[in-house]
Protein backbone atom coordinates (compact mmCIF):
# COMPACT_ATOMS: atom_id res chain seq x y z
CA UNK A 1 0.00 0.00 0.00
CA UNK A 2 1.30 3.44 -0.96
CA UNK A 3 1.05 6.23 1.64
CA UNK A 4 0.38 9.70 0.20
CA UNK A 5 -0.86 12.00 2.98
CA UNK A 6 -1.46 14.82 0.52
CA UNK A 7 -4.33 16.97 -0.67
CA UNK A 8 -6.02 15.65 -3.80
CA UNK A 9 -8.76 16.88 -6.09
CA UNK A 10 -12.33 15.96 -5.11
CA UNK A 11 -12.83 13.24 -7.71
CA UNK A 12 -9.59 11.33 -7.05
CA UNK A 13 -11.23 8.89 -4.58
CA UNK A 14 -13.90 8.12 -7.19
CA UNK A 15 -11.21 7.47 -9.81
CA UNK A 16 -9.32 5.18 -7.42
CA UNK A 17 -12.52 3.28 -6.63
CA UNK A 18 -13.34 2.82 -10.33
CA UNK A 19 -9.88 1.29 -10.72
CA UNK A 20 -10.96 -1.34 -8.18
CA UNK A 21 -8.59 -0.17 -5.47
CA UNK A 22 -9.23 0.54 -1.81
CA UNK A 23 -8.23 3.82 -0.18
CA UNK A 24 -8.67 5.87 2.96
CA UNK A 25 -9.28 9.61 3.25
CA UNK A 26 -10.34 12.20 5.78
CA UNK A 27 -11.75 15.71 5.50
CA UNK A 28 -9.41 18.49 6.62
CA UNK A 29 -10.44 21.35 8.87
CA UNK A 30 -9.96 24.88 7.48
CA UNK A 31 -6.51 25.41 9.04
CA UNK A 32 -5.23 22.07 7.74
CA UNK A 33 -6.79 22.77 4.34
CA UNK A 34 -4.94 26.08 3.94
CA UNK A 35 -1.68 24.45 5.04
CA UNK A 36 -2.15 21.61 2.54
CA UNK A 37 -3.09 24.00 -0.27
CA UNK A 38 0.13 25.91 0.35
CA UNK A 39 2.13 22.67 0.27
CA UNK A 40 0.32 21.62 -2.90
CA UNK A 41 1.18 24.95 -4.54
CA UNK A 42 4.90 24.24 -4.04
CA UNK A 43 4.45 20.70 -5.42
CA UNK A 44 2.68 21.98 -8.53
CA UNK A 45 5.18 24.82 -8.99
CA UNK A 46 8.03 22.31 -8.89
CA UNK A 47 6.22 20.20 -11.50
CA UNK A 48 5.83 23.33 -13.63
CA UNK A 49 9.52 24.17 -13.28
CA UNK A 50 10.44 20.64 -14.33
CA UNK A 51 8.01 20.50 -17.26
CA UNK A 52 9.77 19.51 -20.45
CA UNK A 53 7.23 20.75 -22.99
CA UNK A 54 4.81 23.62 -23.43
CA UNK A 55 1.88 21.21 -23.04
CA UNK A 56 3.24 19.85 -19.74
CA UNK A 57 3.88 23.41 -18.54
CA UNK A 58 0.30 24.42 -19.37
CA UNK A 59 -1.08 21.39 -17.51
CA UNK A 60 0.87 22.39 -14.40
CA UNK A 61 -0.20 26.02 -14.73
CA UNK A 62 -3.81 24.81 -14.81
CA UNK A 63 -3.15 22.93 -11.56
CA UNK A 64 -1.64 26.04 -10.00
CA UNK A 65 -4.62 28.09 -11.10
CA UNK A 66 -6.98 25.60 -9.47
CA UNK A 67 -5.03 26.00 -6.22
CA UNK A 68 -5.21 29.80 -6.53
CA UNK A 69 -9.00 29.54 -6.94
CA UNK A 70 -9.23 27.42 -3.77
CA UNK A 71 -6.89 29.70 -1.81
CA UNK A 72 -8.91 32.78 -2.80
CA UNK A 73 -12.03 31.10 -1.42
CA UNK A 74 -10.27 30.27 1.86
CA UNK A 75 -9.57 34.00 2.23
CA UNK A 76 -13.22 34.86 1.64
CA UNK A 77 -12.72 36.09 -1.92
CA UNK A 78 -13.39 34.98 -5.46
CA UNK A 79 -10.97 34.57 -8.32
CA UNK A 80 -12.59 37.71 -9.75
CA UNK A 81 -11.33 39.67 -6.74
CA UNK A 82 -7.84 38.22 -7.23
CA UNK A 83 -8.00 39.16 -10.91
CA UNK A 84 -9.10 42.70 -10.03
CA UNK A 85 -6.11 43.02 -7.70
CA UNK A 86 -3.83 41.61 -10.41
CA UNK A 87 -5.08 44.20 -12.91
CA UNK A 88 -4.63 47.00 -10.36
CA UNK A 89 -1.02 45.91 -9.67
CA UNK A 90 -0.39 45.60 -13.41
CA UNK A 91 -1.60 49.17 -13.92
CA UNK A 92 0.53 50.52 -11.05
CA UNK A 93 3.69 48.41 -11.47
CA UNK A 94 3.41 46.92 -14.94
CA UNK A 95 3.53 43.28 -16.00
CA UNK A 96 6.39 41.08 -17.21
CA UNK A 97 6.13 41.57 -20.99
CA UNK A 98 9.39 43.50 -21.35
CA UNK A 99 11.43 40.75 -19.63
CA UNK A 100 13.37 43.25 -17.48
CA UNK A 101 16.04 41.88 -15.11
CA UNK A 102 16.97 44.45 -12.44
CA UNK A 103 20.72 44.23 -11.81
CA UNK A 104 21.29 46.85 -9.14
CA UNK A 105 20.09 50.12 -7.69
CA UNK A 106 22.58 52.69 -6.46
CA UNK A 107 21.85 54.32 -3.09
Amino acid sequence: MLIYNKLVRDRIPEIIERAGKKYSTRVLDQTEFIKELKKKSFEEMEEYINAESDEEALEELADLLEIIHALAETHGASIDRVEKLRRQKAKEHGVFKEKILLIEVED
